[in-house]
Parts: structure tokens; C-alpha cells; sequence
């Protein structure tokens, strides 16, 4: 029983490592990526579709972003999508395929985008520690209800806690490595 609750514990943990990653390849370096825009739904016949599902996101060069639109119809509303995203980004239509040129980032953006991240980071911290938490509890439940001993529940709660550290140690090194991309002029 004790050992399903750590496998659970550690498969949770990996999804918040995993959730985490996720969040911060959606904050915008001064590189084109495809998943820049994955967050972005268009207008798809009258109901939101990913941007992936109604066209082909290349990369064009280091600054510029191709989207190859499958229905040459959509093109107008896969512009208007990418334009009132959040990201600030100005679409150039050329006949089936959108440009998407990426600004050079100033000083002062990176260091807001660093503080973006950073507060990801600790999001995917909580999310680990609050997986840890309920670990901890499942395991002093069986306790209570007599089902394991008490070095049971000592031996479990460190090796959940390692289990924490490990993957704290993960969210520090995406961190470190995104605050690096971020810096790079």
C-alpha cells in the first residue's frame, strides 16, 4: 500500500516537473519556437481550435515564424487570433503562409520575462511540495488505521521527501537553463 502512494506520489510529481516545463517554453525568448504559439485558438467554424490543428508552425530563420494555414479561408482569422494573443506578436500574411517576424527583446523585458519565470519555477515548487503533503497524509492514515508501523511511515516520509528534493532539483535546473536562454543576447 505504501509503495503505490509513493508511485503515485512520484508520477505526480513528474507532472508538475512536466506542467512546469510547459509554462515556461511558453515565455518568449529572443528565438522563434513552434511552441510559442501553442497556447493560441482560432475561430475554427464557429468553435476554438488549437493553431496546430488549422495550420503547419515552422521556423523560418532564428527570428521569424512560419504558420502554413491548411484552409486558405482561415487565413484572416488565424492572423486575428495571433494578434490578440498575449504575446504581442504582429502576423505578415504572404499568400498561404503567415510570417510571423519576433522583436528583439530589450533589457528591461528579459528581466521582466526572468521574473515571469521564476515565479513558474516556485508555482512548480508548491505543486511538487503540495504532492509531497498529501503523500505524507495517505501514509499517516494507514497508520492510524493500523494498516503500517511507525518506522513504516519515517522510512516513507523520507524517501517521499528525497522524491521532493529530486524533483525541486529538476524545476531549478529548467529554471536556470530558461534564465540563461533568457540573458543571451
Amino acid at each position: 500500500m505504501i509503495n503505490e502512494i509513493k508511485q503515485d506520489a512520484e508520477t505526480r510529481m513528474l507532472k508538475c516537473v512536466e506542467g512546469t516545463k510547459t509554462q515556461m517554453a511558453k515565455v518568449r525568448t529572443g528565438r522563434a519556437h513552434p511552441s510559442l504559439l501553442d497556447t493560441i485558438k482560432v475561430s475554427y467554424y464557429g468553435s476554438m481550435t488549437p493553431l496546430k490543428q488549422v495550420g503547419n508552425v515552422s521556423i523560418e530563420d532564428a527570428r521569424t515564424l512560419a504558420v502554413t494555414v491548411f484552409d486558405r479561408t482561415m487565413i484572416q482569422a488565424v492572423e486575428k487570433a495571433i494578434m490578440s494573443s498575449d504575446l504581442g506578436l504582429n502576423p505578415m500574411s504572404a499568400g498561404a503562409t503567415i510570417r510571423i517576424p519576433l522583436p528583439a527583446l530589450t533589457e528591461e523585458r528579459r528581466k521582466d520575462l526572468i521574473k515571469v519565470v521564476r515565479a513558474e519555477a516556485e508555482s512548480g515548487r508548491v505543486a511538487v511540495r503540495n504532492v509531497r503533503r498529501d503523500a505524507n497524509s495517505d501514509v499517516k492514515t494507514l497508520e492510524k488505521e493500523k494498516e503500517c508501523t511507525e518506522d513504516d511511515v519515517r522510512r516513507s516520509e523520507d524517501e517521499v521527501q528525497k522524491m521532493t528534493d529530486a524533483h525541486i532539483k529538476m524545476i531549478d535546473e529548467i529554471l536556470a537553463a530558461k534564465e540563461a536562454e533568457l540573458m543571451e543576447v
